[in-house]
């Protein structure tokens, strides 16, 4: 297995040779999660010439999702390019739908430019041009050009922050991934949503103390629908702790006499909870700035670009937005199986543009 896997990395880092000339790409992707990938299927499909540039490993997103996570959707909504999933179970895992997507790349020969940071992106003449960085510690910069590009670079790289003393704290952390290093300990989640719910439960059953500290009255009513029973019954229970109408003031280092833990404003007052860790669980947001940066406008309130809906070309000829992108501040709107489409519109203008 050790050599398959080692033979399969080779064959995705080859790929990038496909687009290793110095001629302009007809349509280069930032980003290379499943809506990316789609879009360079489609391209190749077509016979397009196309790259998929990314600052982290393909299909970062889901690389750091919990390693036990179950997607909620269906295997069959997640199908893209064409490619079947096939598996027996209805939802898969992580590492299914890992080892499904890199399958659609190496089906479609889609290349890529992995660990590779798109930092700026300027037109002139008709060319993109886009000076890149690559993130793997050596830091060698390139130019790449291209006729059009498509950002399909989703939100899960910027998590939102509460903005609050101590946040940047090493117990602090942004993203769950295993619950098995907090047996016995106190930890705090902050935030009502599903991932917040699903924390809180998966670090229940591994024996960890845990608290929610949530600003709302309630877990959120969009809280899947097999979670909200049971993490309702663990708080009935007293299995779970909760702190609702509670904002987090600062997280604090333990010092001397003071211990570590979250300094809170309940109704009842401020409040200290004590804890070992934390985690700041309350959804993500798209990079706003670097699709400013590429002359997108960008609605100040929603965070929505400005874009046909029909083709997925912002208000910049040539430049295009795809995947959860479209959605702004509403993350919760557009998933896999509702971008998958993206792909096809985007490269149906292109060929209409070359075509006139």
């Amino acid at each position: 297995m050790a050599d398959g896997m080692a033979d399969g990395m080779k064959d995705l880092g080859a790929l990038d040779n496909l687009a290793s000339g110095d001629q302009p790409l007809d349509l280069l992707v930032v980003g290379a999660g499943p809506t990316a990938i789609a879009i360079g299927a489609e391209a190749r499909r077509v016979g397009l010439s196309t790259l998929l540039v990314d600052r982290g490993p393909l299909c970062a997103s889901i690389v750091a999702f919990p390693v036990d996570m179950l997607f909620f959707t269906t295997r069959d909504k997640l199908e893209i390019a064409g490619v079947p999933f096939g598996i027996p179970e209805a939802k898969p895992s992580r590492q299914q739908a890992l080892a499904y997507y890199h399958g659609v790349v190496r089906h479609h020969q889609v290349p890529l430019a992995l660990y590779e940071e798109v930092e700026s992106v300027s037109r002139t003449a008709g060319l993109f041009a886009l000076e890149t960085v690559t993130t793997d510690g050596a830091q060698r910069r390139r130019r790449r050009l291209a006729r059009a590009v498509a950002l399909a670079t989703g939100y899960f790289d910027h998590p939102r922050r509460l903005g609050v003393a101590g946040e940047a704290l090493a117990w602090v952390h942004a993203r769950y991934r295993e619950p098995w290093s907090h047996f016995g300990q106190r930890v705090a989640i902050i935030g009502g949503g599903n991932s917040a719910a699903e924390t809180a439960l998966a670090l229940w059953r591994a024996g960890a103390r845990v608290t929610i500290v949530h600003r709302g009255a309630q877990i959120k009513p969009s809280v899947k629908y097999w979670l909200r029973p049971d993490l309702e019954n663990r708080l009935k229970e007293g299995v779970i702790d909760a702190r609702f109408n509670t904002e987090i003031r600062a997280f604090v280092e333990a010092t001397g006499s003071t211990p570590r833990g979250l300094r809170l404003e309940s109704p009842s007052g401020p409040e200290a909870l004590e804890v070992d860790a934390a985690y700041v669980l309350i959804g993500y947001r798209p990079d706003t700035d670097f699709e400013r940066r590429c002359g997108i406008e960008v609605d100040p309130q929603t965070l929505v670009p400005a874009f046909d809906p029909e083709t997925c070309e912002t208000n910049v000829t040539g430049l295009y937005v795809a995947g959860t992108l479209q959605a702004g501040r509403r993350t919760d709107l557009i998933f896999i199986e509702n971008a998958r489409d993206h792909g096809a519109r985007i490269v149906r203008h292109r060929l209409r543009t070359a075509a006139t």
